[in-house]
């Protein structure tokens, strides 16, 4: 008996081990087919080591190129009541469930509040994933102030000769700006397949959106695609003749006193870099970002990018969303809000890194972690609406973290008065 069952057990191991040499030779031959080899990078940096995805300390897994700080440091005065403000039980319970690893509140040149959870410190760098790019924007900006760029209608194709066919000649950079490109580029935060994943772990971000075709007609519908950022750096460097990462050294992190060197990461060595995320800075250096943009491209007397561009980034958007909807929360690559108070524009990444600029209030806070909580979508909306739920319509596509630590950075400027 005892020997039957054992023929029985090693007859289904084995079968089991061919199934699963079966499905492990039919994936790698998948990956080898498509061309996906992106896929063994993706899986050995966050799979095989107990990861979901990518990670804000992700910088040593890629090359990177440095941003160098000035020797002239713009140090942040701090408040009389610096620190003095206690988060409540709520408050602490919301940081603890998103995995914050950062949470600051300026106002002016002060600063009211800075608290660091985990290993991140003072000065630790990391991914602000998304939010890299409203600084990809900003440096639109200043190569239209310089006049290496003739303006936002410019064709696109003027600068990447792939984007001269009969599919993408009428793109220009404000299309790319709006998000409303009608680029067939595959937006997604968890799908391996997706233009993003290949963006991320693949080598070569200039084919990959070069490749892309035109689907739609440009400047008529917002569609968030991280391809109309790179694009946009491609863009620069090709109308500044620098690499993206120079231009924003001479252009922005001398100009505003960085603390600390940032980082961008790159799709190779000596390669591109990943602009449409991938910006690794300190949350103070994230924190004059956020200033410059506050104070409407001005920093201490001298206007680094014109404010006419700064506002036009504020308000100029595409008509509706793909819900069909009006646009009324995103401008030129920058995200807006108002909360009933006050007009709101800030710079998002995907796992709810957030510089947030408040300029009627010269309030300005950085919260970076791991964690973003979903955001209200339109769906949802009118699920909740029709259920008589109290939901409002400026909430769509605002991650529901982000509105509450709206709330906490204003009491806790209150608090200073």
């Amino acid at each position: 008996m005892a020997k039957k069952i054992f023929y029985t057990a090693t007859k289904l191991l084995k079968g089991f081990f061919v199934f699963l040499f079966a499905i492990v030779l039919l994936v790698n031959l998948f990956i080898l087919l498509s061309g996906r080899t992106y896929l063994y990078k993706g899986a050995v940096n966050s799979y095989l080591i107990g990861k979901t995805g990518p990670d804000i300390y992700d910088l040593g897994i890629f090359p990177s190129a440095t941003i160098k700080r000035p020797k002239r440091e713009f140090k942040w005065l701090k408040n009389a009541k610096y620190n003095q403000y206690t988060l409540s039980q709520s408050e602490t319970k919301l940081h603890e469930e998103t995995k914050s690893t950062a949470f600051l509140v300026f106002k002016g040149d002060e600063l009211l509040f800075e608290k660091y959870w985990e290993q991140h410190q003072v000065g630790t760098v990391s991914n602000a994933f998304s939010a890299a790019k409203t600084v990809v924007a900003l440096l639109v900006g200043i190569a239209i102030d310089e006049k290496k760029i003739k303006s936002l209608d410019e064709p696109v194709g003027d600068f990447i000769p792939a984007f001269k066919s009969d599919d993408k000649k009428t793109i220009t950079i404000r299309h790319l700006m709006q998000m409303a490109s009608g680029l067939d580029w595959e937006e997604s935060g968890k799908n391996p397949l997706s233009s993003n994943a290949e963006s991320y772990y693949g080598t070569d971000l200039y084919g990959l959106v070069c490749r892309q075709k035109g689907i739609d007609a440009p400047g008529k519908k917002f569609k968030y695609q991280s391809g109309n950022s790179q694009l946009l750096s491609f863009v620069v460097e090709q109308a500044t003749g620098m690499q993206i990462w120079e231009y924003a050294q001479e252009k922005l992190w001398l100009k505003i006193g960085a603390q600390s060197d940032a980082f961008w990461s790159l799709d190779s060595e000596n390669g591109t870099a990943k602009a449409f995320c991938c910006l690794y800075a300190t949350a103070q250096d994230f924190g004059k970002i956020g200033r410059l943009i506050a104070n409407y491209g001005s920093w201490n007397g001298q206007q680094v990018i014109s404010e006419k561009f700064v506002k036009e980034m504020f308000t100029n958007k595409a008509p509706i969303t793909s819900d069909g909807i009006e646009n009324i929360y995103y401008g030129l690559h920058i995200w807006t809000y108002n909360d009933g108070e006050d007009d709101i524009y800030y710079c998002r990444g995907i796992l709810g890194q957030y510089v947030v600029t408040i300029p009627s209030k010269k309030l300005v806070f950085v919260r970076l972690g791991h964690k973003q909580i979903p955001y209200l979508t339109y769906d949802q909306y009118l699920k909740d609406k029709a259920e008589g739920k109290p939901v409002e319509i400026k909430n769509i596509d605002q991650p529901k973290d982000f509105i509450e630590f709206v709330k906490t950075a204003k009491r806790i400027a209150e608090s200073v008065k």
